[in-house]
């Protein structure tokens, strides 16, 4: 009996720690499920066209409005934009007629999740950080299902409908080669890495720190400096063990593999795949976010250094960077503990969730198969 291929509605993006756990949960499922069909709804600006697409999944644009956690006058014209990205959103839902639809946070997928919800498709959304932002907030009252990272995330939600389940992290990120990496980057085999991302976004004022302090750390290492699409700081001093890219897509399982050290901004979808890796991590967490609940996780947990970025001078990130670099033990120490921070079985656990929670039409068919 020939049955009806799943049809799953992926929404996310604007950064790309959004975007990474929906694609993990994607493959997942496409894993499971070779037949099953996909729909990647994000924004036109935000590096989720380039994941989803490398990834292998279709992909459509909507209107959507940032949703900052902090009051500004901004937030008013981006919550206009929300109505329109629902219309464009509500077309591609009637065409796709998907069985079920997933989101991880941010503004990108408030749009999609709603013109789901209101077509009757059974939404599943994913708290990333200890503490929700204005996206998942705005999606509870439509969301069927609930996952969060951290069982400290569940008093924000519905109890009867929120379950533990981890973070999930894309397959493709485990694979990388540490040689492949050095040939990419150019790197010299014997000169200890450091690799620097404030996200999918990038972080201006991180990337500032990282700069003025680049004469200093390429003395005793080499830098890869993910510095975000337009956020980019020429360093001082230039330097040939200094290596900035706006972004990389294909590239980035390999520079996590050839990395000794990274430094990140505290968002989940970033600290997941370090955690994944085992990679020692300094983090610098987002001044007044919802990043310092991330980070006071992770630090409590062993599993980062966490710095303040008011206090990061040039002098004092050399100085922290050098010590890791030359402490093997302490560095092996801090990512054994973020390999135990998060379940390495997040994406499946999600994955089952939503075969689950799939339409009646569907499973009614998958029944009958």
């Amino acid at each position: 009996m020939t049955t009806i291929p799943l049809r799953v509605l992926l929404a996310g993006g604007g950064s790309g720690g959004s975007a990474t756990p929906v694609l993990a949960v994607g493959m997942a499922l496409r894993q499971r499920q070779p037949d099953a069909e996909f729909l990647f709804i994000g924004t036109a600006a935000g590096p989720e066209r380039a994941l989803a697409e490398a990834a292998g999944f279709p992909f459509a644009a909507v209107a959507a409005g940032k949703l900052r956690r902090y009051l500004a006058w901004q937030n008013v014209v981006d919550l206009g934009r929300v109505p329109l990205g629902v219309a464009q959103a509500a077309r591609l839902v009637r065409h796709f007629r998907p069985h079920v639809a997933f989101g991880a946070g941010g503004f990108a997928s408030v749009p999609p999740l709603i013109a789901a919800a209101l077509s009757g498709v059974p939404v599943l959304i994913h708290q990333q950080d200890v503490e929700p932002g204005l996206a998942n907030r705005l999606l509870v009252p439509f969301a069927r299902r609930i996952s969060v990272t951290f069982a400290a995330s569940r008093r924000y939600f519905p109890a009867r409908c929120t379950a533990v389940r981890g973070n999930p992290v894309r397959p493709d990120i485990l694979a990388g080669d540490p040689e492949r990496g050095r040939a990419r980057f150019g790197l010299e085999p014997q000169i200890p890495t450091l690799l620097v991302t404030g996200g999918g976004t990038g972080a201006l004022e991180l990337n500032r720190r990282v700069a003025a302090a680049v004469p200093l750390l390429t003395h005793f290492c080499q830098v890869i400096h993910l510095t975000g699409r337009g956020r980019a700081v020429p360093p001082v001093q230039a330097s040939p063990r200094y290596h900035a890219y706006e972004f990389l897509v294909e590239e980035m399982k390999d520079a996590l593999a050839v990395a000794d050290l990274v430094i990140s901004r505290a968002g989940l979808g970033a600290i997941s795949e370090l955690a994944a890796l085992g990679k020692p991590m300094v983090l610098v967490p987002m001044p007044g976010s919802h990043q310092l609940a991330n980070a006071r996780v992770v630090a409590q947990a062993g599993a980062a250094r966490v710095i303040d970025q008011a206090s990061l001078t040039p002098e004092r990130l050399a100085d922290l960077v050098r010590g890791l670099l030359a402490d093997a033990p302490g560095r092996a120490a801090l990512g054994a503990a973020a390999r135990r921070l998060l379940p390495a079985d997040a994406a499946d656990r999600i994955a089952t969730d939503l075969q689950a929670l799939a339409s009646p039409a569907w499973l009614k068919a998958r029944r009958g198969a």
